[in-house]
């Protein structure tokens, strides 16, 4: 059974997985993930503006506040008392937190495959050159057996 495991969320063959596949194939996964934590990011400040009306009265208060939250900072300056609004805020650390580390995770890859990518290069111009090398003492060889065997009919 070779079937793919299903994953959290989505099912394999849907258009998120298929999309999540084409982004992650094309390398463009750093646009995507702050697309998403951006959204993210927009989208908790509106909801908090909704279950925590007291303490974020205007949309652009709860965006601050999520975009200090998502970035683990947490300045204080705003905070949510309600129960929900304090869901809403343990939901976005714990989302920040996931995005830093993906985020690190993007960059490292970035340079190790970087990093790989030139030592094939080397690896692949020094396998060339041993080639040449070998074919030209083959061909000398060639030459100097070619060489004895004439001497050795006359």
């Amino acid at each position: 059974m070779d079937e793919e495991p299903t994953r959290v969320g989505f099912q394999p063959g849907s258009r998120l997985d298929t999309r999540l596949k084409r982004v992650v194939a094309h390398r463009r996964i750093f646009p995507f993930v702050v697309l998403v934590t951006t959204g993210i990011g927009l989208l908790a400040g509106f909801v908090a503006t909704l279950v925590d009306e007291e303490n974020f009265p205007t949309f652009a208060d709860g965006a601050w506040w999520a975009i200090v939250t998502l970035g683990t900072v947490g300045y204080g300056d705003i905070v949510p008392t309600t129960a929900w609004g304090r869901v809403v805020g343990s939901a976005l650390i714990i989302f920040g937190v996931t995005f830093l580390s993906l985020l690190t995770a993007i960059v490292t890859s970035l340079f190790v495959s970087t990093e790989e990518e030139e030592r094939r290069v080397e690896e692949r111009a020094l396998r060339e050159a041993g080639e040449a090398e070998t074919h030209a003492l083959l061909r000398g060889l060639d030459e100097r057996l070619a060489a004895i065997e004439a001497k050795l009919e006359h």
